[in-house]
């Protein structure tokens, strides 16, 4: 069975010297904190959706990827990604079974809050913020040239993805972690930016009536759509919380390795 879905609008480890100092990664938690609440402002403002539109473009893409990459993980299609102008998406894919179009299905809706969690941790190493920074970059290019098949598509993307990559490889040490927390943050609120298509079983794009996500997820799972909104919207704050709290905290002591401290007892 082909599906169209649409959007509208892990632990990491590294050497302690590598990571972020303590007081610095709270200082950018408060920051990261109050650029969440001036995003949710800039919502409710008339041009505040033209100041985050590469972000809203991104979250998109991420939604989009995460329907293509379920149903390729769960041994389905992935044909082609479309994303418009207006920041919506579709992709087009295929599933087999019901169970395999509702993960499908909330493969998109999870994807941001996911990636951007995954984001938010690996801010606590700045050579692993770069690392990701240069592999997203990495990962936009790719994924235009397999599946996207817009013409707006193959403009945006690609200028992101050299954007982040020059921030990977030129950018600095302390403006890296920076960046792949606060897209992180933006992917994870992303969830909340149209949190009323959670709760719509239908919903229009490019003039035709389609199910939304958790619609699809309500015809194979039987519960209600607004069920699996709700759980999904919840399971996003979560993951956001979660993330926040994790890279906040201090690093735990490296324990000396074991010739260390044999040749210390050696030398008693």
């Amino acid at each position: 069975m082909e599906t169209a879905c649409y959007n509208q609008g892990m632990a990491f480890e590294a050497d302690n010297d590598d990571l972020i100092p303590p007081k610095a990664r709270n200082r950018t938690l408060q920051w990261l904190v109050v650029a969440a609440l001036i995003t949710v402002m800039l919502w409710q403002m008339p041009f505040g959706g033209l100041m985050l539109y590469p972000f809203t473009i991104l979250a998109t893409w991420f939604h989009e990827m995460g329907h293509g990459l379920t149903a390729l993980l769960l041994g389905g299609q992935f044909y082609k990604l479309e994303i418009f102008a207006n920041g919506s998406g579709v992709a087009y894919h295929s599933a087999a079974g019901r169970l395999s179009s509702a993960l499908v299905a909330a493969g998109g809706l999870l994807g941001p809050p996911i990636a951007g969690s995954l984001f938010i941790l690996s801010g606590r190493s700045a050579s692993l913020s770069r690392k990701v920074l240069g592999v997203l970059a990495i990962l936009l290019i790719v994924s235009t040239v397999i599946w996207v098949r817009t013409g707006f598509g193959w403009l945006i993307l690609p200028m992101i993805a050299v954007v982040l990559g020059a921030m990977a490889y030129k950018g600095p040490d302390w403006l890296q972690p920076m960046v792949i927390q606060f897209l992180g943050v933006q992917a994870c609120i992303s969830t909340y930016r149209q949190l009323d298509y959670l709760f719509m079983n239908n919903a229009q794009i490019g003039g035709q009536v389609m199910t939304s996500d958790t619609g699809h997820i309500a015809q194979a799972l039987l519960l209600p759509y607004w069920v699996w909104g709700t759980l999904i919207a919840g399971f996003s704050f979560v993951l956001l919380l979660v993330s926040l709290w994790i890279g906040s905290r201090p690093p735990k002591e490296t324990p000396p390795a074991k010739s260390s401290r044999l040749a210390a007892l050696s030398r008693r």
